[in-house]
């Protein structure tokens, strides 16, 4: 069996698509096509399948992919027997939402790259709930999250720290006009957000339907660091982890709005498959995670 095409497999998970995975890996499509044929006959296995235009996994590619990731672990943790740890090769992959790596991850990567160099770090972005999925589809190595409960048995799920959550207003804004205390009420200001589906807004919204309020308008803009800007500019305001806005507020260029809400904090976590092997690269790079708790 061919390593390059387990590798071509695990792209086309990690890509989406043949093209996709071709563009990742530099061939053409036709050898991502013949790469996979080639896999299907020597295991007997149909690993996709065509619906509509698309090639789709079978059931029986999703369960082989874990099996996958363990076999390109175990080939990268055998090209590190004996070396030091600045000597140490492999890539390792993790999936980690917008907040966490630009305002709270750079400190980490920093200390990690200082002390792996050589180790080739893939960094996708996501929403928590979609990073168990990856982990546990083998598409990556590690999940650094906010705890969204509800893990599969081969998850094995470790706390990091508690962050809490805050609603900034411009500092423009009278705080008198925007009142989330008062229940039974349309407030008239937007509410922005960078991700309607990630567990902060959805934490908001559902804290403020049970108050029944509602809010006059809902903007949804790709990346924090643009909503922080739009709030700024008194556009609406923000449910966000304090972190992410501390600078600004020290800065007195946003306030933080009362809400009294019964929970205002998330956890943070780290997730990884329980039967995967514990390779230096991963371990050292867990190590490096204390500076989150």
């Amino acid at each position: 069996m061919d390593i390059k095409y387990l590798k071509t497999i695990r792209a086309i998970a990690e890509t989406g698509s043949f093209q996709a995975a071709a563009n990742q890996l530099n061939y053409a499509q036709s050898t991502v096509t013949f790469q996979v044929k080639q896999l299907e006959q020597e295991l007997s296995l149909q690993l996709f399948e065509k619906v509509g235009r698309k090639m789709v996994f079978t059931a029986a590619g999703k369960q082989i992919l874990p099996d996958i990731a363990r076999i390109l672990g175990t080939v990268s943790e055998m090209k590190n027997y004996g070396k030091a740890a600045a000597d140490l090769t492999g890539e390792l992959r993790i999936a980690i939402p917008d907040t966490l790596l630009t305002y709270r991850m750079q400190p980490v990567l920093q200390a990690f790259h200082h002390q792996l160099p050589a180790v080739q770090l893939s960094l996708q972005m996501a929403n928590c709930f979609t990073i168990p999925q990856r982990v546990a589809a083998g598409t990556v190595d590690l999940g650094i999250h906010y705890d969204v409960g509800g893990y599969g048995h081969n998850l094995a799920v470790t706390r990091l720290g508690q962050v809490p959550l805050v609603l900034v207003a411009s500092a423009q804004l009278d705080p008198q006009r925007v009142n989330f205390q008062r229940h039974h009420q349309q407030v008239a200001c937007a509410v922005i957000t960078d991700d309607r589906e990630s567990i902060y807004h959805k934490q908001f919204m559902t804290a403020i339907a049970a108050r029944d309020i509602r809010v006059t308008n809902l903007l949804e803009i790709g990346s924090v660091e643009a909503v922080k800007r739009s709030v700024m500019s008194n556009l609406g305001v923000a449910y966000l982890p304090q972190f992410v806005v501390q600078s600004e507020l020290t800065a007195g260029q946003l306030q933080v709005l009362p809400t009294n809400f019964a929970k205002q904090a998330l956890m943070t976590v780290y997730v990884q498959r329980k039967n995967q092997p514990q390779s230096q690269v991963l371990t050292r790079f867990i190590a490096s995670l204390s500076a989150l708790a």
